[in-house]
């Protein structure tokens, strides 16, 4: 386990700690974070460490939230509900990626983005099921307080987050993600050597999808009522990506820190700018990352002492 890896897993410590000093407002942002986190690590797996660009995570969001919604409508219980959608987004996406990720670069990229709207379009159709565009209600939970309410959602969305965060450490430190740095950095050489790309591919999708899916179900059952263009939005495919270049892309512990970053643009953007927030964002989004192309996880201090003596050296 690297320096790096050892930084991601105390900052997650840290989040833990915010029900101890925050309220409800802040338990919201917190889960919000964490539901971030969790999409832009996810993400990194495939596109961070194998290098193929996913738009598909709005497609799995809304997959699990569907899937959790069905199952806690016919009675499952929540952590059951979830653990189902989470198996059943890995099965159907590691077999999924076996075909589509044959494709690469920018048509990968469309079929991904694709398959969000595919699955949207099946949920509104599926009127009897999902209760298509009139959306699904989610039964409450058996909670004493808003207070109780907040916090349980809180800590399943940031043990969410800590289960991710141990799944990319683990891939990262494996034969897994030595194959995937491979397939990234040549493919076509991977495969002359012996490596199997397709199930590297295959498996990486799968773990992508996953806890993007868990995610999903969390989410369902915190705000009680999902319909297909809250869940299935292309935003929560375009926002990993932002934040996985905000972060640094391929770094777990960049990600998580451009995810948390991003979350609090778009909510102060929100706060100050709410006719032009999106411009706004936008904007800043595009300004830092042509002055941190290679995110946030630049800015390390060692990085930065070495920048400032060079300058220095320079004029002397």
């Amino acid at each position: 386990m690297t320096r790096s890896h050892l930084a991601l897993l105390v900052v997650i410590a840290i989040v833990a700690l915010l029900p101890l000093v925050g309220g409800a407002y802040a338990l919201r942002i917190g889960t919000l974070a964490c539901m971030y986190a969790v999409f832009a690590l996810s993400w990194n797996v495939v596109g961070g460490f194998a290098g193929y660009p996913s738009f598909s995570t709005a497609a799995f969001f809304g997959l699990g939230a569907y899937m959790t919604g069905i199952l806690m409508n016919k009675g499952a219980p929540l952590i059951a509900s979830v653990a189902v959608s989470f198996v059943a987004c890995f099965v159907f996406a590691a077999v999924l990626g076996a075909v589509l990720l044959r494709l690469r670069g920018h048509y990968f990229a469309i079929a991904s983005l694709s398959l969000v709207e595919v699955l949207r379009e099946v949920v509104n159709n599926a009127t009897d099921l999902t209760g298509g565009g009139m959306g699904l209600n989610i039964p409450l939970l058996a909670s004493s307080s808003i207070m109780g309410d907040a916090t349980f959602f809180f800590y399943a969305m940031w043990g969410l987050l800590l289960l991710t965060a141990l799944m990319v450490v683990l891939v990262a430190s494996t034969k897994l993600g030595f194959g995937l740095n491979c397939i990234r950095q040549n493919e076509t050489a991977a495969n002359m050597v012996g490596l199997n790309t397709t199930l590297y591919k295959a498996i990486a999708f799968g773990l992508s999808a996953c806890f993007v899916g868990a995610a999903g179900g969390f989410y369902a059952a915190w705000v009680h009522y999902i319909d297909p263009s809250d869940v299935f939005d292309i935003l929560y495919s375009v926002k990993p990506i932002v934040m996985a270049l905000m972060g640094g892309l391929g770094s777990p512990l960049g990600v998580v820190c451009g995810a948390f970053a991003y979350l609090g643009l778009e909510e102060i953007v929100w706060r100050n700018y709410i006719q032009i927030h999106s411009a706004v964002l936008g904007i800043l989004i595009i300004v830092l990352l042509l002055f941190l192309p290679h995110g946030l996880v630049s800015l390390r201090p060692a990085a930065l002492w070495r920048g400032i003596v060079a300058r220095k050296a320079k004029h002397v």
